[in-house]
C-alpha cells in the first residue's frame, strides 16, 4: 500500500521521503502547509482478503480496510490531482494508526510544525458527518496478586485474587460518567489455575476515555488510589495515555464552517461530530494545529466483516476535499 501510494504522489510532483514504515511528502505552494493525514495500515490480519474478498454490490465496494481507511487515501489523492497545488501541501501517512501510532507520534508532531491546519481523511461518522473532537484514550492493566489455597479443604487460608478485582472493576466501572463524556471500562479479565484453587493473581485490562484534557488527571488520579478491599491482596497499575483528547476549538470551527459551505454547494447538508475514537488527528491536535477530521469517503462497517464504501461517496468527497484545499482561508 505504502508503494502504490508512493507512485500516485510522486506522479503529482510530490518530494518524498521514508521515515521508518511511515510517509512523508511535500508540494510546494503558497502560504503555512495544509497537513493532510491519512493512515496505510488496517486492523485486519494478513489473509483475510482470502475470507473475506474484495466485492463490488448494490453501489458499494466491500472488502478489508476499504472504509478505514483506503477510501480516504483514494480521496486524499483525487482531492490533489484536482485542485493542483495553490497552497503548500504537506501529507504524511503513518504505518501503525491502529495500534497508537507509537512510532508515528514524534513524527506526526514533527510534520505538524508550521502547518496552517490539518485535515484527516479518516472516515465520516454514520450519517457522513465531520468530526471537530475525538476523545483521548488510555490503556492500563490492573494486576492483583493475593493467596493460593484449596477451595474446599482450607479456603479461609487464601486470599482470592480473583474476587479482589471484582470488587475493583466495580470500582472503575463506577468512574464512567457519559454525561462529560468519560468511561472507564474493563475488557479483559484473566485470572486463576483451577476450579478447585484459590486464586494468587488476576489482572484487568482497562479502556480509559475522556473528552477533556481536565478529565485525563482526574481519572489517572482515581486510577492511582485504588487500594485493595480484601486482607492478603495487592494491587499493581501500569499503563498510560495513549492518545490526547482532540477538543473542539476556534480553528476547528473555521475549519467545518468552510466545509459546510462547500458542502452545500455540492448537495450536502454537513454536520459537526464527536467522535468516542481516536485518530491521528488527536496528535497534531494536541500541539495546537486546529484540526477537521472525518473527510474520506462514506461507508460503514469500520474492523467488521461486513465492512465497505459506498461508491458515489468517492466523487463527492474527493471534490469536497478538492475545494478544501483551495480555499484561501483555510
Amino acid at each position: 500500500m505504502r508503494d502504490r501510494v508512493e507512485a500516485e504522489l510522486r506522479g503529482l510532483g510530490a518530494r518524498l521521503e521514508r521515515q521508518g514504515e511511515h510517509l512523508r511528502a511535500e508540494l510546494e505552494g503558497e502560504g503555512a502547509p495544509l497537513l493532510l493525514l491519512g493512515h496505510l495500515d488496517t486492523v485486519w490480519a494478513r489473509g483475510t482478503l482470502a475470507r473475506l474478498p474484495w466485492r463490488v454490490e448494490d453501489g458499494r465496494a466491500y472488502g478489508p480496510g476499504a472504509f478505514d481507511m483506503k477510501a480516504g487515501l483514494v480521496v486524499l489523492l483525487e482531492a490533489i490531482r484536482r485542485a493542483g497545488t495553490p497552497r503548500a501541501l504537506r501529507i504524511f501517512m503513518t504505518a501503525d494508526e491502529e495500534v497508537g501510532s507509537p512510532t508515528a507520534r514524534p513524527l506526526l508532531e514533527h510534520a505538524a510544525a508550521g502547518a496552517a491546519a490539518a485535515l484527516v481523511v479518516e472516515p465520516p461518522d454514520a450519517a457522513g458527518n465531520l468530526k471537530t473532537a475525538r476523545k483521548g484514550l488510555g490503556r492500563f492493566r490492573l494486576r492483583v496478586t493475593g493467596r493460593a489455597a484449596h477451595a474446599g479443604g482450607n479456603l479461609a487460608d487464601g486470599a482470592s485474587a480473583i474476587e479482589e478485582l471484582a470488587h475493583q472493576i466495580v470500582r472503575l466501572h463506577a468512574l464512567t460518567d457519559l454525561a462529560r463524556g468519560t468511561s472507564v471500562h474493563v475488557g479483559v479479565v484473566r485470572g486463576g489455575t483451577r476450579e478447585n484453587v484459590v486464586a494468587a493473581e488476576a489482572e484487568g485490562l482497562i479502556d480509559a476515555r475522556v473528552a477533556r484534557f481536565a478529565d485525563r488527571e482526574t481519572i489517572e488520579e482515581a486510577l492511582h488510589s485504588l487500594t485493595p478491599v480484601l486482607r492478603g491482596t495487592q494491587l499493581e497499575l501500569t499503563g498510560r495515555w495513549t492518545r490526547p483528547p482532540l477538543e473542539r476549538s476556534p480553528g476547528s470551527s473555521r475549519l467545518f464552517a468552510a466545509a459546510r459551505e462547500h458542502g452545500r454547494a455540492l448537495g450536502l447538508e454537513l454536520r459537526e461530530a464527536a467522535a468516542g475514537g481516536g485518530s491521528d488527528g488527536n496528535l497534531v491536535g494536541a500541539v495546537g494545529v486546529p484540526v477537521l477530521d472525518g473527510l474520506g469517503a462514506e461507508g460503514g462497517g469500520a474492523h467488521a466483516d461486513d465492512e465497505h464504501v459506498i461508491i458515489a461517496s468517492l466523487d463527492t468527497r474527493a471534490e469536497l476535499l478538492a475545494r478544501m484545499l483551495r480555499e484561501p482561508g483555510v
